[in-house]
């Protein structure tokens, strides 16, 4: 069932229903991460719960013009305009008020999500229309999708899509250095606006699949999972595409496996899922990699300062560097060294010392900052700087003696 779920052997609704979600994922994703480089990751919250005010006039208005209310072309068009109503209150308290912007986003947030929650509680009386499944706007619902619905899903991804690749790079400046964007002749708050504009069409498209709660993590998710994968603000976006539309996918095909289960919650837990991962693997950021860089570190530093306590004939208390010196074949079980023991740990004194030299001369200056205690000096000088610090060190114990 799952595999069938995946190849998209489950019939004409499933395979609607992942693609649909996969071109969301994707926009979303892309979307997503102007707002996370630029630290505004709780606009789209805000943007979110501003539709749902917009979802309910859209419906009372067409069902007062003889409609059922039940267009997904006037609800999303409603939903548009009531988030970018939002989108206005949260720039004017930011700009004509005291209220920093995440004070405004929360005012804004809750404000207009429990109008929302009013105006659907008044449609559930009224007589006229059909309120079933308009909830659904919550948490999304799939189960009845139309062609025309995937149709709308699609258009809508793709006009986001290349609304972002053709303003990538004054999107991309601003996020990093809106001070320099401003210099430069760039109109940072239109910038801004449009990336804000940007994330509310994604959430509006969303708001069939995953719903207005949970299309926050389609934009915010994808986009911090593959932070952990890349420096470059390029791949950044690639990646977050990438992840976002295969967690839509996945997310989809298993929904259509286990039709009780609703699509849009579960799109959310395989992006956390792919987040998890990313999170503990990633070779770059990963929390694993980390700890094993650090486990090695360490064990440098207790392999550095059991030579050097060879080399002055010092005690070795710590039964850890004793481990990993016998390990290597250093010291005896005993604690006595051995002749390669002896060897390595007369060259570890011998670095010591010429790193003191080289720390106290000011045209080493460059190498010194490179001084972490463990690297090998062979990696740092040439040969003939280490030589001429030997002949100085040579110098200096025949002045002590």
């Amino acid at each position: 069932m799952w595999l069938d779920a995946l190849t998209l052997q489950l019939g004409y609704n499933a395979t609607l229903v992942a693609l649909g979600a996969m071109f969301l994922g994707i926009a979303a994703g892309v979307t997503g991460t102007f707002l996370f480089l630029r630290k505004r990751a709780l606009v789209s919250d805000a943007i979110s719960h501003a539709t749902l005010p917009g979802i309910g006039l859209a419906f009372m208005v067409m069902v007062a013009f003889g409609g059922d209310g039940r267009s997904l072309v006037g609800l999303l068009f409603g939903s548009a305009l009531s988030a970018g109503f939002g989108l206005l209150c949260i720039g004017w308290l930011t700009q004509r008020t005291r209220l920093a912007e995440d004070a405004a986003i929360g005012a804004v947030l809750s404000v207009f999500f429990g109008f929302g929650v009013v105006l659907l509680t008044v449609i559930q009386t009224m007589s006229a229309g059909r309120q079933a499944g308009l909830e659904g706007f919550l948490l999304g619902s799939t189960a009845g999708m139309l062609w025309n619905d995937a149709m709308i899903i699609l258009i809508g991804g793709a006009l986001t899509m290349a609304a972002v690749v053709a303003f990538r790079r004054p999107m991309s400046l601003v996020a990093f250095d809106p001070e320099f964007a401003a210099s430069s002749g760039m109109n940072v708050g239109r910038i801004d606006l449009m990336i804000m504009g940007l994330a509310m069409a994604v959430t509006v498209v969303g708001l069939k699949i995953v719903g207005l709660i949970l299309i926050v993590a389609m934009l915010i998710i994808p986009p911090v999972t593959a932070r952990f994968w890349t420096d470059r603000t390029d791949h950044l976006v690639i990646l977050s595409g990438a992840f976002g539309g295969l967690a839509a996918y996945v997310g989809a095909a298993f929904s259509a496996a286990a039709p009780d289960l609703p699509t849009g919650p579960i799109i959310v837990l395989v992006s956390f899922a792919f987040f998890v991962v990313s999170m503990l693997a990633a070779p770059g950021r990963g929390v694993l990699v980390a700890l094993l860089r650090h486990r090695r570190f360490q064990r440098r530093v207790h392999m550095r300062q059991g030579l050097l306590a060879l080399a002055q004939g010092q005690p070795i208390y710590e039964g850890y560097t004793m481990r990993l010196l016998a390990r290597a074949g250093l010291v005896q079980r005993d604690g006595v060294p051995t002749e390669e023991g002896k060897a390595r740990a007369a060259k570890a004194l011998r670095d010591e010392k010429r790193w003191q030299l080289v720390r106290a001369d000011q045209a080493l200056e460059g190498a010194a900052a490179l001084y972490d205690g463990l690297r090998a000096l062979e990696t740092v000088l040439t040969p003939d700087q280490i030589a001429e610090i030997d002949r100085r060190m040579g110098g200096l114990a025949g002045v002590e003696a």
